[in-house]
């Protein structure tokens, strides 16, 4: 067990390492055309927002910035309680000369997806940008999400590249590290060796509007609407891609509370998943196959982990030894070492790294397995107790107070 526990990182962080290498080879070779007037289609930038009054004012500056100009936007108020709707009105007035700002208020809180939802009805573009109130996009995003759209016809979703920007506390910068040198790698090793990634990223997301529509939407009765509307893409038959040059700047908690209950509604996000495709581990492709074994064994290696850790706080107290295999350790050391050089290089112009963030490294590794854990297992008791419960939307950290 011990092996496991220590070997499965290791061996899944080469496997990252190498797609993700190989990843970055075959974008820079690939060629996509150009955006004119007649290949720039209109896209429907939807916003969903509860309780969002201090980010969305930002949110609509950096849609303005865009280098892409052929859009509108879409503001769903979800039964605010603050002057979240007020605002909407406000920067409506305030961009009326620029752009067309529709607004959806919503009457019951009903949760991100229903809101999506109610905004694609009134949404009239060939292409549809979902992003959180709080994200920031880069002023070539959406031009780059439209690009990878238009390159292939089969298409459906293009997930762009999260980017944390609130990094005044070591939780923040070691949030910045995750994204960088693991949710980046990841998706880049997955859109290589599998041709798919496991989930789009909900801050930024755009979509072929024949693909949302022949999907059904959203689904409201799952806790993470990113993580199902993929996989029912990929039954639909339709490709989903990563495109990493879409960059988007988002807010991430800065509490180990908030932080935790996030990640653990991204765990349970994936076992709805998993719960949902059940024939597709069994009996889909090759790939398909691959990317749900993946989150199974994850959930595995969580409980390994934690009987493990329980045996070495047993050994420690009643036998006064624990037994580390200090050459594994070591390997673990340099390969986690080595990925997020990797990460860190590929975002240090585009994401204004400093290499001191670097230096929290070690911090991250116990940091990640901690968290991660903690959030994987309490996930996993949460389904079997409770496998049927719906999400709700509640105003979350982002690290602004």
């Amino acid at each position: 067990m011990n092996d496991f526990v220590i070997g499965y990182p290791i061996l899944v962080a080469a496997i990252w390492i190498i797609g993700c290498l190989y990843f970055g080879r075959l974008q820079r070779s690939e060629q996509r055309g150009k955006l004119t007037v007649a290949t720039s289609p209109l896209v429907s930038i939807l916003v969903p927002a509860h309780n969002e009054e201090d980010t969305l004012k930002g949110a609509v500056a950096s849609i303005a910035a865009l280098h892409y100009h052929h859009f509108e936007v879409i503001l769903i108020d979800d039964k605010s309680d603050d002057q979240t709707l007020t605002m909407m009105y406000e920067l409506q007035k305030a961009y009326q000369d620029k752009f067309t700002i529709k607004i959806v208020p919503i009457e019951v809180n009903q949760g991100k997806a229903n809101a999506l939802n109610q905004g694609l009805k009134v949404a009239t573009g060939e292409y549809i940008l979902g992003i959180d109130s709080d994200s920031i996009l880069d002023y070539q995003s959406l031009t780059e999400l439209v690009k990878t759209l238009n390159s292939n016809p089969h298409i459906g979703a293009v997930a762009g590249k999260p980017v944390v920007r609130n990094r005044t506390t070591i939780l923040g910068r070691l949030q910045l590290l995750e994204y960088i040198g693991v949710i980046d790698i990841i998706k880049k090793a997955q859109a290589f060796l599998a041709g798919r990634i496991t989930t789009v990223s909900g801050v930024i997301v755009a979509f072929r509007r024949e693909a949302l529509e022949s999907v059904g939407g959203w689904n409201a009765a799952v806790m993470t609407e990113d993580i199902d509307i993929t996989w029912r893409m990929y039954r639909h038959n339709w490709q989903v891609r990563y495109e990493p040059r879409a960059i988007c700047w988002i807010l991430v908690p800065e509490s180990i509370r908030n932080l935790i209950r996030q990640r653990q509604r991204w765990s349970r996000g994936g076992l709805e998943v998993l719960a949902g495709n059940w024939d597709i581990l069994m009996h889909g492709s090759l790939s398909k196959r691959a990317l749900l074994s993946e989150t199974v064994i994850s959930n595995v290696w969580a409980i390994c982990t934690a009987l493990s850790l329980v045996s070495w706080v047993l050994n420690l107290a009643f036998v006064h030894t624990v037994q580390l295999d200090g050459d594994i350790l070591l390997i673990l050391l340099i390969i986690s070492f080595t990925q997020f050089a990797i990460g860190f290089r590929a975002s240090q112009a585009a994401a204004y790294l400093q290499w001191r963030d670097f230096l929290l490294v070690p911090i991250y590794i116990l940091y990640y397995w901690m968290i991660n854990l903690i959030s994987c297992i309490a996930a996993i008791i949460s389904f079997i107790l409770d496998p049927d419960r719906i999400g709700t939307w509640t105003s979350p950290d982002r690290g602004l107070k």
